[in-house]
Order: C-alpha cells, then structure tokens, then sequence
C-alpha cells in the first residue's frame, strides 16, 4: 500500500506522526511499528511509513482502532534537582518521567534541564510544537536564578550582553544582574534566548564564579510562579493560543463556549410602588 509523499496540508499527514499524536507513542517507534507490520489503514497492512492518512482513514493498530489526536497543550512542571530530563537513563539515574503525576498524558520535554537544575521545565503531546518552541528563531527568553560562589564583579556581569566566546564556542547576548550577596556566594538573574548545554555554568566559570545552583524561572511567557517542586499544571488553552497565535498548529479556531449570562431575576410578588405625596391616603 502507497500514499502520497507530502506529510502536510489537504494531502494529509504521516501515518507515524499521526499515530504519536494519538499518544500511542513516538513518531519513530511508530515508524518501526509499521515496519513490523502492525499497523493497517482501511483493511490494508502498511509496510512503509511514507504513507499519508486523511481523517476519514481507518487506521488500526494491533487490531484495535485508533483513537483520535489528543488537541496539542502545554504543561508547566517544576523540576527537582536529581532528575534527568530523557526517558531513558543508562546509568539508572531517576529521570522526571518515573515522578511525573499520574494521569498524564504521554509528554515529552521542550528542551531540557540539566541534572542539578531546577525549575520551570514544559512538557508537550506534540512533538511539533516541542520543535518550534526549542527553535532559536522562536527567539523566547530563558530566565534563571543562579546561586554562585565568589563575588561578582557587575562590569563583567554587564559585559555578557555583548556576547563572548569561551574555549572557542561563541555564546550571544546574556543579561546578567547581581540581586544580593549572601555570606560566601551571590545571586544573579541571567536571561538568555539560546541556551547552549551547560551555558550559564560555563559563562560563571569564564567571569571566575562557581555556579552551584540554578533555578529556571521562565520560558518564554511561561512562568515558574508559585507552582510547588514536583508539581505539574497545564496551561490553559486560552492562553496558549494567545501566546502561540503564530504557530501553525493552532491555525483552527477552537471551540467556543457560550457566552456567560447572567440568572433571571428573581421572581416573586411585585411591590407596588409608593404613592405620590399628594395622594397618599391620609392614615385614620
């Protein structure tokens, strides 16, 4: 069995991606499950995934149908330190998907956290929408609290913005500020839109600090708040369509509820009105 070549648009989309969107799983387990030969699409085995399915396609997968896509959303999670962010770990380290509240669906991360860093990570159903919001172009601000040892010196903490290039890797524009000295050690913000692996360590380090704890405290639009360590929430879909009016995947327009009405008025027994002074009945 054949489909076209084009994985978007009136043509359709991938048979695995269309699969991981189900939740099933990801798109390249997918692609390994049709090689197995155990998907079928309207009573027919696919034994390639360069396949495109349409919605009113009959896909099957080990027999049972396909339930529908799971619309794209976006969770904010406060990560602990101690966890690693992929699903699997070769050194048996816990990662975030062993602590992860049950319920959810099957998520995957929008970049990552290193081991000791905390904070704000997002979670996703949608791996397209995990790309776009990884993409420098996206060109979102990543926002830290940063704990090091030494004292910072605020005209090199300034002189990040510029830019600088550390053992031959140039970093771009960092806004760095010192908040307040703390015995030993100090607290800086640092803001950034790339997001390098180990950038922030890496750039304390150059301006002669020793980072040894970091905190993620924004993504983008997306902030940490009050949520507790550990704890999952998801964004609203209202306000991830206000902040995402740009990607294509919301290019639908979702649906709306009624407009809130206010309760009738209460019904009872009119009062009638008062009489005018002048003819009001004298009392005897």
């Amino acid at each position: 069995m054949s489909g076209t070549d084009d994985d978007s648009g009136p043509k359709g989309e991938r048979i695995a991606k269309r699969i991981a969107r189900a939740g099933l799983c990801s798109r390249r387990e997918a692609e390994r499950w049709i090689a197995a030969g155990r998907v079928a699409v309207d009573g027919e085995t696919l034994d390639s995934p360069a396949f495109n399915v349409l919605p009113h396609h009959r896909i099957v997968v080990d027999g049972r149908p396909l339930k529908a896509s799971e619309p794209p959303a976006l969770w904010r999670y406060h990560k602990p330190a101690g966890l690693v962010t992929t699903n699997r770990d070769p050194q048996g380290r816990p990662t975030i998907f062993d602590r992860l509240p049950p319920g959810l669906p099957r998520v995957m991360t929008v970049g990552r956290l290193d081991l000791t860093t905390e904070g704000l990570l997002l979670l996703t159903n949608d791996g397209d929408l995990a790309r776009f919001l990884e993409l420098p172009s996206t060109g979102w601000t990543r926002r830290y609290r940063v704990r090091v040892n030494g004292r910072p010196d605020e005209a090199a903490l300034a002189g990040l913005a510029g830019g600088v290039t550390v053992d031959g890797v140039r970093y771009g524009p960092v806004q760095a500020r010192l908040d307040r000295l703390q015995g030993a050690n100090a607290w800086l913000t640092m803001s950034l839109r790339e997001g390098k692996n180990r950038e922030i360590r890496k750039l304390c380090a150059h301006l002669g600090l020793t980072a040894n704890r970091l905190i993620r405290t924004a993504y983008g639009p997306f902030q940490l708040g009050r949520l507790e360590t550990g704890a999952v929430e998801r964004v609203p879909e209202r306000v991830l369509r206000q902040q995402l009016s740009h990607w294509p995947g919301f290019s639908g327009e979702p649906e709306r509820p009624h407009p809130a009405r206010r309760p009738p008025p209460r019904q009872g027994p009119r009062r009638a009105k008062p009489a005018s002074h002048a003819n009001r009945r004298r009392q005897p």
